[in-house]
């Protein structure tokens, strides 16, 4: 069956409204031919004579009577639905966005941004999810609205990302572990016992393979997949964890922090959206939050 031709709803709609067939021509820019063309068209889609002829005029069938004020509706609604947005209104705006990110960001970065959303957009609610696998899938299904990581290669095309910020690695131990005194060198970190951070479970990252043209390798005891839970672990033991600096400011109050005695590339952490939501304005808006944030806590 032949879709109906759309454009039709705005010729009745605007055929009902004058009840004239030139008057409606004028109103569309259409010749006398075109807009009887268009209503023969329009009777033969609807079964109905829709205007007939009184006299000097024309005037609607029941049928028309019964169909303007639906017709009307469409055509206003059709016009809502390809016009600009309207400007946002953050007081009234209510909108439950997910956030997606690695161990440590809510701790990090979550109060001050769930502050500044209940300053400016008091019915909006923050989902905040742990990143547990790098896919695009939650993006585009709609489950995450927003997500931030380390992006290893280029993303899908269908998924547009922003840096939030640069981070880099660090040593991280409890107070009274030895390496929380005297000058931290490569042999006496490698010889420690460490905690590794994994989601997938591997013994071996970004500071193993710098330490790896000097001979040396660290002693991996245990495995973890979060930050959190490798400070947890150092924290309670002489265990060394070695994490990104600013994703994890929370999480290591009270314990020893160092530099590593070699250098590490530093991360650079990207907030990441799907296409489809990118000129959504409230969402622009949380992502405007999110990197104002992350910006204050870098300059802090």
């Amino acid at each position: 069956m032949a879709r109906p031709d759309l454009n039709l709803l705005v010729t009745l709609d605007v055929l009902l409204q004058e009840g004239s067939v030139t008057r409606a021509g004028e109103r569309l820019a259409l010749s006398p031919s075109a807009m009887s063309r268009a209503l023969a068209r329009l009777r033969r889609a609807t079964g109905d004579p829709l205007l007939v002829r009184a006299g000097r005029g024309l005037v609607p069938t029941p049928r028309a009577l019964e169909l303007r004020d639906r017709v009307r509706g469409l055509v206003q609604e059709a016009e809502e639905v390809l016009r600009p947005a309207e400007k946002l209104d953050l007081a009234t705006l209510e909108r439950t966005f997910a956030l997606r990110g690695s161990d440590g960001f809510v701790e990090s970065f979550g109060p001050a941004l769930v502050a500044r959303v209940g300053r400016e957009a008091p019915g909006v609610r923050l989902r905040f999810l742990r990143k547990t696998r790098k896919d695009a899938t939650a993006l585009r299904n709609g489950t995450v609205d927003l997500e931030t990581g380390v992006i290893g290669h280029a993303p899908a095309p269908d998924v547009l990302s922003h840096p939030l910020f640069t981070d880099r690695f660090i040593g991280v131990v409890r107070g009274a572990h030895p390496l929380s005194t005297g000058k931290v060198t490569t042999a006496r970190y490698a010889s420690a016992r460490h905690v590794h951070v994994s989601r997938r479970g591997l013994t071996a990252g970004l500071a193993d393979e710098v330490l790896r043209p000097t001979g040396r390798r660290r002693h991996v005891v245990t495995v973890v997949d979060g930050f959190s839970a490798a400070l947890a672990l150092a924290n309670a033991s002489d265990l060394v964890a070695t994490v990104p600096e600013r994703h994890t400011a929370q999480l290591r109050q009270g314990m020893c922090s160092f530099e590593l005695p070699f250098r590490v590339p530093e991360v650079t952490v990207s907030l990441l959206w799907h296409v489809r939501l990118d000129a959504d304005p409230a969402h622009r808006w949380l992502r405007g939050c999110v990197l104002d944030v992350s910006r204050v806590d870098e300059q802090g």
